[in-house]
């Protein structure tokens, strides 16, 4: 009983974990069509405002959820009017501007705060359940992600501000002839997105080592998860975040770490053969 309700712990940490790597991204790519290469260094950027944020004495809590999403979404913000608005619709350019701008932020952040390893510690306590430890900021994780995913929902479906947006992704001309400013609508759902990884990053920054390469470990689980997702944004999130995370776990718990992420790889490549545009793009159609 101990063992299959850590488990069961372990396996919703790692879907909770894939959908708050993910979101910012899903939020850029799913809705803008911008591949953005450098997704990583946000939430490299996200974990560092964290930790200097902490280090000037602001509460961790306030730090992780305030200081820095709004933080990397400033910064979102500006990479939006000076380089990403001059390159929508245009992939390759695209991919090889953010890619350029993931070289700068891991040099920028390198002359800041050198190539050593830094971090916070975590600030919830872990608990004993019969012979196993239990890393209470798991839940912390899993609380986060499903609020996460209750926003996006409530926002992009429940308020005027989300139905502009998602109209504007689809039909800019449309939305401009109704009086709405493409431009403006661009620029802000970029803002939520930046603001989004940031989020991810801070959250995860007590969990793990930080280092100015660190972006590299979380852009491609974020990539295969948005884009096996398929074509529905919160429903793509929740369905391929939730097949990977608990493949991973199981191999995880079954063999050994390093098998998981292997497993998880490998359980990408046969469901994008098999379902080319993603999971929604056969499965909960019509769906966010």
């Amino acid at each position: 009983m101990d063992l299959s309700f850590v488990i069961l712990v372990e396996m919703l940490y790692a879907v909770a974990t894939l959908v708050l790597i993910s979101a910012g991204l899903a939020v850029v790519f799913g809705m803008m069509k911008v591949i953005n290469l450098a997704h990583g260094e946000f939430m490299m950027m996200g974990g560092y405002a964290t930790i200097t944020a902490v280090n000037f004495g602001v509460n961790i809590f306030v730090a992780m959820l305030i200081i820095a999403p709004i933080a990397v979404g400033l910064i979102g913000l500006l990479v939006e009017r000076l380089v990403i608005r001059h390159l929508y619709g245009r992939l390759i350019d695209t991919m090889l501007a953010t890619w350029g701008l993931s070289l700068l932020f891991v040099g920028l952040a390198t002359m800041i705060f050198g190539n050593t390893t830094t971090g916070i510690s975590t600030p919830i306590p872990g608990f004993t359940v019969g012979n196993y430890q239990v890393n209470g900021y798991n839940f912390f994780i899993i609380v986060i992600s499903i609020m996460l995913i209750a926003g996006m929902l409530a926002v992009l479906k429940g308020t005027r501000a989300g139905l502009i947006a998602r109209g504007t992704m689809q039909r800019s001309d449309m939305a401009s002839a109704l009086g709405y400013s493409p431009d403006r609508i661009y620029m802000a759902t970029f803002f939520c997105g930046s603001a989004l990884s940031g989020l991810a990053g801070a959250v995860l920054a007590p969990l793990v080592g930080l280092v100015p390469t660190s972006g590299v470990a979380y852009i491609a689980k974020a990539f295969i998860t948005v884009v096996a997702g398929g074509p529905a944004l919160i429903a793509g999130l929740i369905s391929s975040a939730a097949s990977f995370g608990i493949i991973n776990q199981v191999f995880a718990f079954a063999v050994s770490p390093v098998i998981g992420d292997v497993a998880l790889f490998v359980t990408a490549i046969v469901l994008l053969r098999l379902m080319p545009q993603g999971i929604t793009s056969r499965f909960f159609k019509g769906k966010l």
